[in-house]
């Protein structure tokens, strides 16, 4: 099954850091990812210089995964210049064009 996430909620820190990170370093999270979207104070995940976005940064080296901050929560944070390699920001737009051919068998917003 291959999979994308949106991440949304204020609990989102929580499920990433504590279940779905350790899952896919330990190569047990039992669905492919191929892309994670990350929506308003969730953003900050993908920042440079930080524990969750060097593990993050790593996880889509490895598989290769998109990682994408939403362009205007990103800018209305003065982070846009400040995500990890390999992150990118957009909208909706983007992501569809991103993860159009790639799949996708469920999306789930967290």
């Amino acid at each position: 099954m291959k999979v994308a996430y949106i991440f949304s909620s204020t609990t989102s820190q929580k499920i990433l850091d504590n279940m779905i990170i350790p899952q896919l370093e330990g190569d047990t999270h039992g669905a492919e990812v191929a892309g994670m979207f990350f929506f308003m104070d969730n953003t900050y995940f993908l920042l440079d210089g930080t524990e969750m976005g060097e593990r993050l940064r790593q996880i889509q080296e490895k598989n290769g995964m998109l990682l994408m901050a939403c362009d205007k929560c990103a800018i209305e944070r003065g982070i846009e210049n400040k995500l990890i390699s390999g992150a990118k920001i957009g909208c909706f737009p983007q992501l569809y064009a991103a993860l159009g051919g790639a799949g996708i068998d469920q999306v789930i917003t967290l």
